[in-house]
């Protein structure tokens, strides 16, 4: 199934990324999102429904040659491939910002929300930076 958005962030913004998924669940607009992706982390040994210190610190300490990263890896990167877009929400970290970038390259339309610390040029690769919920939510009724 094709989704229109791949939503991306951080876990430690888990909060934040779950009301983004209720802004796409409640508009019936398809999305993949890590944090709701139970056979990846199911795959990978991971809950992310459990304590968010505690999955932060068992995913950060993995080794890049773990098979639970391989598996996460190989999930997002399929999900990735198979959205019309990309909806970073900020704070991200690294991963984050490497699957905006991975987007961009395949031609994908790429959003962000939230505020940013900074201004950088490569920012310019969003098609739009959300404020808030609320002018994500008006521009998601007028996509559906």
């Amino acid at each position: 199934m094709t989704n229109n958005f791949f939503i991306a962030g951080r876990a430690r913004n888990r909060a934040k990324i779950l009301t983004i998924c209720d802004i796409f669940d409640r508009l019936n607009i398809p999305y993949y999102c890590f944090l709701k992706n139970e056979k990846s982390n199911s795959a990978a040994g991971l809950d992310v429904n459990g304590d968010l210190e505690e999955l932060t610190n068992k995913y950060e300490n993995l080794s890049l040659d773990s098979k639970e990263l391989k598996t996460l890896f190989e999930y997002d990167m399929e999900a990735l491939q198979e959205s019309q877009n990309l909806l970073l929400v900020l704070p991200a970290g690294k991963s984050g910002h490497i699957e905006a970038g991975v987007a961009y390259g395949s031609g994908k339309k790429c959003y962000a929300i939230g505020e940013y610390d900074v201004a950088d040029s490569l920012y310019l690769i969003f098609d739009k930076i959300f404020a808030n919920d609320a002018e994500l939510a008006a521009f998601l009724k007028k996509l559906s």
